[in-house]
């Protein structure tokens, strides 16, 4: 993980700017009543206090903490395969544990039923263990190349509330109302809540809550709402957390007894593997195209079928037969767990309802927050948009 990646587990100070202009003339203050009470504060205010605190503190603080992700999306049941993956975290609930004490010092647990595997970074030393396969993997990085402290890290560690918070908000624009609503309690702290919500009326999105503790304006908790649901579609927040330095001792580690031991550089192979996939995203850039604006933007793709299996195949990093350069050497990805996403697919499409229309036929799947087309003559329309969305934008070649 580069080092400026660590960085952007505090409140991001661009965006504070980007919000600013969004929202427009005239505060919105928060209300107060009730427990638990914090100073009043507009949405200008709080974020300003926000990049005020990221600014003193050189970013977040140290803390430690549980981090609980939950999805309720509305898919069709999804194949259990037995081991936690990417594709694992499109439903039910997931928790990691976090230790961070600085820049350079990062501990990440991911405990499962019956297993446990962590990342823990150090200086420049860093270990990744998998009670599972008792398997402790020393990774080291090869000097000199551009992938210094770039190391591979566990799906969910781009799940928690801090790094949520920041993708959202860095896409704050005018189509989008802002505001602070009544406080919250997270994790036993107070905490402001920032709410985003979309003034297009096709989104399926309602809005964006994002709790900002009312100390260390730290996102504690980022909850997004769909349309005429009461609860939350998908939820990342902690359940604990402390802002005090973690011991040393999280961040040491020491193979157990009879562990298999392995050691790998990042260096030359990641960088090779890294120019192939930014090849593979150019080549769908140019070949994809943007539909409307904001909160109804509908991505739309030359696709097959064979090339959905084979692109989700490459997101979640399942090893092809013969491997690739980011395998550990025995066939399964540093972190990217054994799940098949063909399988994935294959229960997804299941679902689908078939549709036409003036523009052609295709299979339509919905979901509470995202609407995705495939249509019969190559086409994959995707976007958190309603049906007539999407169908709309499925005219348009």
């Amino acid at each position: 993980m580069r080092r400026g990646t660590f960085v952007r587990w505090g409140v991001p100070i661009a965006a504070a700017a980007v919000i600013g202009a969004a929202i427009g003339a005239g505060p919105v203050i928060a209300a107060v009543s009730g427990d638990p009470v914090l100073p009043e504060r507009s949405a200008q205010q709080l974020l300003a206090d926000a990049v005020a605190a990221t600014s003193k503190q050189g970013g977040i603080p140290p803390m430690s903490g549980t981090v609980q992700q939950t999805a309720s999306l509305g898919l069709p049941a999804l194949p259990q395969t037995g081991a936690e993956s990417p594709l694992s975290l499109l439903s039910g609930s997931h928790e990691v544990k976090v230790w961070y004490g600085a820049k350079d010092k990062l501990r990440v647990a991911m405990p499962t039923q019956l297993n446990e595997t962590n990342l823990i970074v150090n200086g420049d030393q860093a270990w990744y263990w998998e009670s599972a396969t008792n398997t402790a993997t020393k990774v080291t990085v090869k000097a000199g190349t551009e992938q210094e402290h770039n190391l591979a890290t566990p799906k969910p560690t781009d799940l928690t509330p801090q790094q949520v918070a920041e993708r959202l908000l860095a896409n704050v624009d005018q189509h989008t109302a802002v505001r602070v609503i009544n406080t919250a309690e997270v994790a036993g702290r107070s905490a402001y809540q920032l709410v985003l919500a979309p003034k297009d009326a096709g989104s399926l999105v309602q809005e964006i809550r994002i709790a900002l503790d009312g100390e260390t304006y730290v996102p504690l908790q980022v909850q997004v709402y769909a349309k005429e649901s009461a609860e939350p579609a998908f939820q990342v927040g902690f359940t604990q957390v402390t802002f005090t330095p973690p011991a040393d001792e999280n961040f040491t580690f020491t193979p157990p007894a009879g562990a298999k031991v392995k050691e790998q550089t990042l260096g030359t192979e990641i960088e090779q593997g890294a120019e192939q996939r930014a090849e593979h995203a150019k080549d769908v850039a140019d070949r994809a195209k943007v539909v409307g604006q904001g909160w109804t933007t509908v991505a739309v793709v030359p696709f097959s079928l064979a090339d959905l299996k084979a692109g989700t195949s490459a997101a979640t990093g399942t090893p092809s037969a013969t491997g690739t350069p980011s395998d550990t050497g025995d066939g399964k990805r540093f972190g990217g767990g054994d799940a098949d996403p063909s399988v994935l697919v294959d229960s997804v499409l299941k679902s689908a309802t078939p549709v036409s229309g003036a523009w052609g036929s295709g299979k339509l799947i919905k979901t509470k927050l995202v609407t995705a087309l495939l249509t019969d003559d190559g086409r994959l329309l995707v976007g958190a948009v309603t049906p007539e969305e999407i169908t709309k934008a499925a005219g348009i070649k």
